[in-house]
């Protein structure tokens, strides 16, 4: 949650996925100030979703190229901003997003993979305490029926 929820990473995050890889890319690009860039592409790598490669010897140059890790955000990111796109009209949308192949714009859902439902409705889904939730975890999330049945069908 803390890649999602600081700015500055979200952005670098987004231009990686856009193929941006060194650092004058992404400083010249987002227009951010070369202490703060170099703090978030150190903390990305050391989370593991960016990989730093060098690029040239002399002198040392990297690139900082996407994980497995890092591409499993891209999910997040989109949806992130399909939700934005979601309260502008079309004419104000600065970026859309769009079918390679057909040329199309698409609108991103997020849903079950299992049933194919979408999970935007707050009825149908709710959140419950999960194996590993501590006390305070399970205070939050009380059992709900989904859990409550799944626990008598292991008993």
């Amino acid at each position: 949650m803390q890649h999602v929820g600081e700015w500055w990473t979200l952005l670098i995050l987004h231009d990686a996925f856009d193929g941006y890889t060194r650092f004058d890319q992404f400083q010249e690009n987002l227009g951010i100030s070369t202490s703060m860039l170099t703090a978030r592409l150190k903390t990305l790598v050391a989370d593991g979703l960016l990989e730093r490669r060098p690029y040239q010897t002399n002198p040392v140059r990297n690139e900082y190229v996407l994980t497995d890790l890092g591409r499993s955000l891209r999910p997040v990111i989109i949806t992130l901003a399909a939700w934005g796109n979601s309260r502008l009209t079309p004419e104000q949308r600065s970026m859309i997003l769009i079918d390679t192949g057909s040329g199309e714009e698409v609108e991103p859902v997020v849903v079950d993979a299992r049933t194919g439902r979408r999970l935007d409705d707050s009825h149908a889904y709710v959140f419950t305490a999960g194996p590993a939730a501590g006390p305070a975890m399970r205070a939050r999330y009380p059992r709900t029926r989904a859990t409550t049945a799944d626990a008598a069908r292991t008993t």
